[in-house]
């Protein structure tokens, strides 16, 4: 007699059902992306709640709209610059205005950070005059270079490299310095040649700190870019937005600005997720 919980048999000449194991790797990228959904919903929440506001404020005329112009608005006036095509025509020059920038002074700051963390003579001969450059704000040393170049490309790219200096400068730095000497002892025990320490030791110890300037410089690339192209320029978003603050088109305004947040944000996390790539071996607090 057949009960309720007996498991059924295979059928003749079938071979019995086998349970295929659990994958470990389908189920943390699904463990993954539910923690990717979960993030982006926690940091959605706020951003919507105020514009909804915002949008609610502007429609109950409790806001006047030349000053602070309702987001549908300003969404509205960004559509027309997307489908006219200026849009993409000028974040496009600003994007190459700024990479240009962080590649002259990012590439520059690296360096010197290699030289003043490998050599204390030249920490001494050099770090001081850097440490008081890096103090000149950028207002301060646009008009010069402006004087010195000109309104052209070349006074832009050197304000923007000019920032992006020195946060890879000194965080290159700081990353060689806080090696732990005795990896040093161990590397000449096993005789490494001065690349292979460079390749195998410092480079690994200090690429958090590498990484935190690169981050660091690429975001001051962003504000520098900003800086340059509100000072004198004929094109980028900067640009955009002195055309608009000519006109009184305060919509215009907005767009230039949320333009110039969210490009910096895309490039933050894009360093974010290469951080999280290469340091995924370092076990740190989550929160």
């Amino acid at each position: 007699m057949n009960n309720a919980n007996e498991l059924a048999l295979p059928a003749a000449g079938q071979p019995p059902a086998v349970s295929q194991p659990p994958n470990p790797a389908a189920a943390r990228s699904n463990r993954r992306r539910a923690s990717l959904l979960r993030a982006i919903a926690l940091g959605s929440a706020l951003p919507v709640l105020v514009l909804a506001i915002w949008q609610l404020a502007g429609n109950l005329g409790w806001i006047d709209a030349f000053f602070l112009p309702t987001p549908a608005a300003i969404f509205e006036s960004l559509w027309n610059l997307i489908a006219s095509g200026k849009m993409a025509t000028h974040l496009g020059i600003s994007i190459g205005r700024a990479a240009a920038g962080f590649a002259l002074g990012g590439s520059l700051g690296l360096i010197f950070g290699l030289l003043t963390g490998f050599s204390r003579k030249s920490e001494i001969f050099l770090d001081p005059t850097m440490q008081m450059l890096r103090m000149i704000p950028h207002l301060a040393i646009a008009p010069l270079i402006i004087l010195w170049f000109g309104f052209g490309e070349t006074s832009k790219v050197l304000i923007i490299a000019k920032g992006a200096f020195f946060p890879l400068y000194v965080n290159t730095f700081l990353g060689i310095r806080s090696v732990d000497k005795k990896l040093f002892e161990v590397s000449r025990v096993l005789q490494y040649s001065r690349v292979q320490q460079i390749i195998k030791l410092i480079i690994p110890s200090s690429l958090p700190n590498l990484l935190m300037g690169l981050r660091l410089s690429l975001a001051v690339s962003w504000l520098g870019l900003v800086v340059a192209e509100l000072i004198g320029s004929q094109s980028g978003v900067g640009f955009l937005i002195n055309l608009a603050k000519q006109s009184s088109l305060t919509e215009q305004i907005f767009v230039g600005v949320l333009v110039f947040a969210v490009v910096g944000m895309m490039v933050d996390l894009f360093v974010r997720s290469l951080e999280r790539r290469l340091l995924k071996w370092r076990d740190s607090y989550k929160g």
